[in-house]
């Protein structure tokens, strides 16, 4: 489990959620060196939680900072719900799938980081491909079934409108795909 000085929460994270990052942040043993915020907001485009470094840890000549935002409210069935009310298999794929892209991160200097906040912003295979990477990360550290609960979550459970499913279908790996590499790690 991570120390405490290296996972902040800040003050609007409700305690449901602050279980489940800690439980997610055990699967990955190599971010435990890393400080990882957790901070609620009440609107994030297009997403419900979004993973990034903060900005100003990345130019100076410390360790960098990683944010995990998360939206306060998700939309389910077209009723607006407090995030905390998910099922906690749900969070624990979620949150376990964007400490995936701080794994990506890490691995990466300053300048790639910026390329790939660029690329992120302008190509939709770079989209793709980055959010593959996230839950390849997530499936390799154990989380598979956490991250098959939450896909199948918002694709049959959570009543999203059809643009969103859409999307999903099209950047994320597919239900399948992660069994698949559920079972090839079965194997290993």
């Amino acid at each position: 489990m991570m120390t405490s000085e290296k996972v902040i929460f800040k003050e609007n994270v409700p305690e449901k959620i602050k279980k489940m990052a800690l439980k997610a942040i055990s699967f990955y043993p190599e971010l435990q060196n890393h400080t990882i915020e957790f901070a609620i907001n009440s609107n994030i485009r297009k997403s419900v939680m979004q993973a990034q470094p903060k900005f100003v840890s990345m130019f100076g000549s410390g360790k960098r900072t990683y944010l995990i935002k998360i939206s306060r409210y998700f939309k389910l069935k077209g009723v607006k719900t407090p995030i905390e009310d998910l099922p906690e298999g749900v969070l624990l794929g979620w949150i376990g799938h964007e400490l995936g892209h701080i794994m990506d991160y890490t691995s990466k200097n300053t300048w790639s980081l910026i390329l790939f906040g660029i690329g992120y912003l302008t190509s939709k295979g770079f989209i793709i491909s980055a959010e593959r990477a996230a839950d390849t990360y997530a499936v390799n550290h154990g989380l598979g079934e956490y991250i098959l609960q939450t896909k199948d979550f918002i694709l049959n459970q959570a009543g999203m409108n059809p643009r969103y499913l859409d999307r999903i279908n099209r950047l994320y790996l597919p239900p399948e795909e992660v069994m698949m590499m559920m079972e090839d790690i079965g194997k290993a």
